[in-house]
């Protein structure tokens, strides 16, 4: 993998809808994004996706955006021409807010990685653009998982431990067989937390980042966690969904 060391245990996060603004690096290299075997169909997603950009009109209503959002085909026009900056720095919002992953030490960041719709999966240090474009789109009339097939699954395959942060259309992107998924469960009521679901895992990732032990198994991810002062509860027989509680 390029961009990327091999880690005993990967975080993969959800991406954003929101990303930052401009960047500092140049365009594009898709030669030097981690997990290689994912840049054919990288590259032919994104042509796609110029080309669609290229009619403001078609664009907006394939990728189902108001008329607010205008400047995110603009962003898709322009995205293998213009400037990058690396990854936890693009996605924004709630998740990437508890996260702060500018303060993250290197070795934290080597274990981050985060689910894309237009990259498959990426690095957390990669160079990306800006662009618009979610897990339940349809470009030239196939669905994104029609896209991707198997080559998500299989470029997560030999990454170590997997603890897979990603929404459910983003897992269906690429599945990873014997990952741990993590729920966030309301203390009082036993309901999924809805509003600060991506809060919850942000600060989690965090502390799975700054960890100075790796994880191997849901055990050591719940010990990490007890240690930042969170409450879990591990999977239970035939189960690999470790579940974070959470007091509002």
């Amino acid at each position: 993998m390029r961009g990327i060391t091999m880690v005993p245990m990967l975080v993969v996060l959800p991406p954003s809808e929101t990303k930052a603004t401009g960047g500092s690096h140049p365009a594009v290299d898709f030669s030097s994004l981690s997990f290689g075997s994912l840049n054919s169909i990288r590259e032919r997603i994104a042509a796609d996706l110029v080309a669609l950009s290229a009619n403001r009109e078609a664009a907006m209503e394939t990728l189902k955006l108001g008329p607010r959002l205008a400047d995110e085909v603009t962003a898709n026009a322009a995205l293998l021409e213009s400037s990058t900056m690396p990854a936890l720095e693009r996605y924004t919002g709630v998740l990437y807010d508890a996260l702060s992953p500018s303060d993250l030490p290197e070795t934290g960041r080597a274990r981050l990685a985060i689910g894309s719709a237009l990259f498959g999966v990426i690095g957390g240090d990669d160079l990306i653009p800006r662009y618009r474009l979610s897990a339940g789109m349809k470009l030239d009339g196939k669905t994104l998982r029609a896209w991707w097939g198997s080559a998500v699954t299989d470029a997560l395959a030999d990454c170590g431990f997997v603890i897979d942060m990603r929404s459910g259309a983003y897992q269906n992107l690429g599945p990873v067989p014997g990952a741990l998924t993590i729920r966030v469960e309301q203390a009082d009521t036993g309901k999924v937390v809805s509003h600060f679901n991506k809060h919850y895992k942000g600060l989690l990732a965090r502390e799975l980042a700054l960890s100075p032990a790796d994880a191997y198994s849901a055990a050591d991810v719940a010990a990490i966690a007890r240690a930042a002062g969170m409450t879990v509860e591990e999977p239970g027989p035939g189960s690999s969904e470790l579940t974070l509680v959470v007091k509002r």
